[in-house]
């Protein structure tokens, strides 16, 4: 049996606990559904554990690890933030963290109803986190290149998903987004991955993000594209109002990026609808209403 293939189940999860932290093994054990890379179990009512699944690399956690306690201080919406280590063992020779529990529920299992508190809540969440980072911040070989890099990607998810109709719409925003300028400022803390499975709300509007694996510094367009990926219909310019940091260029960007992310949602709903490994049924109705958004003239 490969790594990969560990079956990852409550006796297991007890087993490192009394191995490594026994005073937290008592604590109640529960699976949370979804989940990729990494598989979540909560711990008790404020504790969950991260174990590394099919991510390839303990990176995403090694990196969460050292930075979120350094970014968390200063983001004004709830954030995993690690607490204990779990090392690779005999046991399980892969890593683990015990994080704070973020409560909410996850967007692809939820709407937003209150679709102004949550741009503003967003846009003043990406406010806080796009500063300048320290020159020994992460740099990400997957996410935050310019879209001009990104055609291939965009280009497997457009044949295999775009719907029929719309192919000559998105591919328009895509060579717009392309044909923007490069971003010039200074590297920034991005968080990378924003979508509805990232993201928790509560009351009908955010209230939290996880899952900060894929963090890096770099364009902040790669966020951006939050404002269509993550918001109801019509709350874009808000978002971009309340945001007030993003010039033309980046807005462009970020709209080209939001469609390859929809594209990329659908993919993966395509996938779950046909019971492929890694497939996100959920995911599909959230990236074709994304790319409805995307779509839809606001901000264009």
């Amino acid at each position: 049996m490969t790594d990969s293939e560990i079956e990852i189940t409550a006796d297991l999860v007890r087993d490192l606990l009394q191995e490594q932290h026994p005073d937290l093994a008592g604590l109640t054990i529960r699976e949370v559904a979804g989940g990729w890379g990494n598989q979540m179990w909560r711990l008790g009512d404020e504790l969950a554990m991260r174990m590394q699944r099919m991510d390839p690399t303990p990176e995403p956690q090694l990196k969460e690890r050292r930075w979120l306690p350094v970014l968390a201080p200063r983001l004004p919406l709830p954030v995993p933030t690690p607490v204990r280590f779990g090392e690779p063992s005999a046991r399980f020779p892969k890593h683990w963290t015990i994080m704070t529990w973020v409560p909410g529920e996850p967007l692809d299992h939820a709407s937003i109803s209150r679709g102004a508190h949550a741009a503003d809540t967003l846009a003043g969440f990406l406010r806080a986190l796009h500063v300048e980072a320290p020159a020994e911040a992460p740099i990400s070989s997957d996410f935050g290149a310019h879209p001009k890099k990104c055609t291939d990607g965009f280009d497997r998810f457009f044949h295999a998903v775009v719907p029929d109709g719309v192919a000559d719409d998105v591919r328009a925003v895509w060579d717009d987004a392309v044909a923007a300028p490069e971003w010039e400022g200074p590297p920034l803390w991005v968080h990378g991955d924003l979508h509805p499975a990232n993201v928790v709300v509560s009351d009908g509007t955010l209230s939290g993000i996880v899952d900060f694996g894929a963090m890096f510094a770099g364009d902040p367009a790669w966020d951006l594209a939050a404002a269509w990926v993550l918001l109801p219909a019509g709350c874009a310019s808000r978002f971009f109002d309340a945001y007030a940091q993003a010039d033309e260029g980046t807005i462009r960007r970020a709209r080209g990026l939001a469609a390859l992310k929809s594209l990329f949602l659908m993919l993966m709903g395509q996938n779950g609808d046909r019971g492929l490994p890694g497939g996100k049924p959920t995911w599909g109705p959230a990236g074709r209403a994304a790319l409805d958004r995307v779509l839809s003239g606001d901000l264009t």
